[in-house]
């Protein structure tokens, strides 16, 4: 105990996504910097991977026999970040990660739900969620949304609103060429944009080409599609640069830190993806969101946006004329836009930071020391 506790992180880490990643990358970074001597396990689906990345120790994630031996020794079990307790991807998925809850639980283990997105949830999802996390010593999520959910399902924990830890995240200032990419270092704005697969996709592909082509024609942009998803998010992103008159192009399988390089260089972002709407408000670039899911909308109204979404995936699209009037008055806004990110910046890094105090509580208290004591 002298070297500081061991943590357990499940998440999902190790799939190459790099909303999660950069997830990881900041919630080790603060473990290590509040406990210098602290362990990390992470559960991961490819953990050599993770391993050699972080840092860390990693075990694999689907091995029932070894997530239970991580378990037992570590000392806090946090489950998150991320939009782990939905069932919209699946009520496989759910269980998965309310199983590695309950198991922790009944090993007497202090355990956290950690800066996630609760939601949306059926039926069978709250009863999940009800019944397996139960026990629970803490909780903190990122929107006030998931929060008003998660506490009307466990009453008996206190459950606080902060904000997604990506929110500290520091990109990397190391030099970044994208000539090689088509994107000459010119006089022409850069908009990124970031999609993946949902419902409706061809009512959304046709939106967005549409979109890219506006851009091109009326504000001379050159408009780069970012695959945070990798591969699955490349496949969407090509089927939308196919159906261009113009010529957007497709950014490769970038690491995080040349991905948030690349945000920051934009004038403007277009997303789908969560987390690239946080690195660019984090770095104070103006963005319209494309809100596939409520976490989506909840950034939004965390962050007070004065920008409505661009359109909903899965949704009608509305009529050309009114996607070109939100897409023009965005783009005329972005200073505007800008500012107000810059100035809620430091209240939103204050409710990130807040994640680990609430941890470190969790630590300190003398019925959850470190030692992982049963309750």
């Amino acid at each position: 105990m002298a070297a500081g506790p061991r943590f357990l992180l499940s998440g999902y880490y190790g799939f190459g996504n790099l909303g999660d990643e950069a997830l990881l990358e900041v919630i080790v970074e603060r473990l290590r910097r509040r406990w210098p001597g602290c362990a990390v396990d992470v559960l991961s689906g490819d953990p050599p991977a993770t391993a050699r990345t972080y840092g860390v120790e990693a075990t694999p994630r689907m091995e029932i026999g070894r997530v239970r031996g991580a378990i037992e020794r570590a000392d806090v079990i946090l489950s998150g970040g991320g939009g782990l307790l939905q069932n919209v991807t699946s009520l496989r998925s759910l269980l998965y990660y309310t199983n590695v809850i309950r198991t922790a639980i009944r090993a007497g283990k202090p355990t956290m739900v950690f800066a996630q997105s609760v939601g949306p949830l059926d039926f069978w999802g709250r009863a999940v969620v009800r019944n397996f996390c139960r026990g629970i010593a803490a909780a903190t999520v990122r929107d006030e949304r998931s929060r008003a959910l998660l506490q009307s399902l466990l009453p008996g924990v206190q459950v606080e609103r902060t904000a997604d830890p990506v929110f500290l995240f520091e990109p990397s200032t190391e030099p970044l060429d994208l000539k090689a990419e088509g994107l000459a270092d010119d006089d022409a704005p850069l908009v990124v944009v970031s999609v993946r697969k949902w419902a409706g996709g061809d009512a959304t592909t046709a939106a967005m080409a549409s979109v890219v082509d506006r851009l091109a024609a009326r504000h001379g942009a050159r408009v780069a599609f970012l695959p945070l998803g990798g591969p699955p998010d490349a496949e969407v992103s090509t089927t939308i640069i196919r159906r261009c008159a113009s010529t957007p192009v497709l950014l490769p399988d970038y690491t995080l830190p040349q991905a948030a390089q690349v945000i920051g260089r934009a004038s403007l972002v277009i997303g789908m993806r969560l987390h690239a709407l946080i690195i660019a408000a984090r770095l104070g670039v103006p963005f319209l969101a494309l809100p596939y899911d409520p976490k989506v909308e909840a950034l939004c109204a965390d962050l007070r946006y004065p920008a409505g979404p661009l359109f909903t995936p899965g949704q009608p699209a509305p009529p050309p004329t009114e996607l070109a009037r939100r897409l023009d008055d965005a783009w005329e806004r972005r200073a505007q836009l800008a500012a107000h990110l810059r100035s809620v910046r430091p209240e939103i890094e204050r409710l990130a930071e807040r994640n680990f105090d609430v941890l470190n509580e969790l630590v300190t208290r003398p019925t959850h020391s470190a030692a992982g004591s049963e309750r």
